[in-house]
């Protein structure tokens, strides 16, 4: 086994089901990076301070799931728009090179930059699916997006759809309405339309499917199998009922029970696995440091701008991906 001179990992509580391990090592494999390595720690909030204090110069970066995306804020700088924009950061980029000597650090203390890949995940899975699908939208702020759930990868979820600029409206899906108060301020902020947002009652079975069926986009954020009762309502319906593309977080059963019937009603469908892809493809970019401090807002047209040595690199963790699950 080769020398690992830079260390990644990711951080959360529980750990032991995540899939990034997978992603990032099959991503230093295929970019020749062999003293590289990316491994998985249970660390809670109670425990990140300790865990951060025992790192040393081989660690390039860390990253971080629920409750840690907010716990990290304290030690790092927000460094692109969504960790600024939504205070939550999922990924950490160590900066060792001038490191503050501090009694507290053993190995001193680096600048740690935070970035959040979760929303940029979210629209690049939406990207490679319309590219798959030829399907060509203008950027007229004139097409609706169904978020199913009100937590917090709703709120990514309301920031990625405000990055499409296909959508001029967003309409959140719940069972307890204006629970998350994050998701609107960025509906309004970055959708500049007369009306960018609105919730609607989960249980409301008329607005459900009318929404649905209007939607260019729908994102299911509620985790498990919470969903199969709005598979149930959707399955009531017409079969030609749906146009819009599904995303679905759920990665397992796959397909969910809710992304098949959408697609037997008419439209198309993919799963959290490939937020899942994108996001981890970001994180290795920026921590590698193959991308420089910005990638989200133009993130799409640097994917399609890597040269055709780089076009292995998804392609690489995409296989290796589709072996784990």
């Amino acid at each position: 086994m080769a020398t690992v001179n830079h260390r990644c990992a990711v951080l959360g509580k529980p750990i032991a089901h995540s899939l990034s391990p997978v992603l990032h090592n099959a991503a230093y494999q295929s970019l020749g990076l062999a003293d590289w390595h990316y491994d998985r720690h249970e660390v809670g909030e109670e425990s990140l301070d300790a865990f951060l204090k025992t790192l040393d110069p081989t660690w390039a970066g860390l990253s971080l799931t629920m409750p840690l995306k907010k716990t990290i804020q304290t030690y790092g700088e927000p460094t692109n728009l969504w960790a600024r924009e939504l205070k939550v950061a999922n990924t950490a980029v160590f900066d060792w090179r001038n490191a503050v000597d501090d009694p507290a650090w053993p190995h001193g203390k680096p600048s740690i930059k935070l970035y959040n890949t979760d929303v940029v995940g979210i629209q690049l899975a939406f990207d490679h699916a319309n590219r798959e699908l030829a399907e060509h939208h203008l950027a007229r702020r004139a097409g609706n997006a169904l978020i199913i759930g009100n937590g917090n990868t709703a709120t990514s979820a309301a920031a990625a759809m405000s990055l499409m600029g296909e959508i001029g409206h967003i309409t959140v899906a719940a069972r307890h309405l204006g629970k998350n108060t994050s998701i609107k301020p960025v509906a309004s902020k970055f959708i500049r339309t007369a009306n960018p947002y609105n919730e609607i009652d989960l249980a409301d079975r008329q607005a459900m499917l009318q929404t649905a069926a209007d939607a260019t986009y729908v994102v299911n954020t509620i985790p498990g199998h919470a969903a199969d009762a709005v598979a149930d309502l959707f399955s009531s319906i017409p079969v030609d009922a749906f146009r819009g593309l599904l995303l679905d977080v759920v990665y397992d059963p796959r397909p969910t029970k809710l992304m098949e019937t959408w697609r037997a009603h008419g439209g198309h469908a993919i799963g959290g696995e490939e937020m899942l892809l994108y996001q981890a493809l970001v994180q290795v970019l920026l921590m590698t440091g193959i991308w420089d401090n910005d990638p989200p807002s133009d993130a799409d047209e640097r994917l399609q701008d890597l040269t055709v040595e780089d076009d292995h690199l998804e392609i690489d963790m995409r296989n290796a991906l589709e072996e784990a699950l």
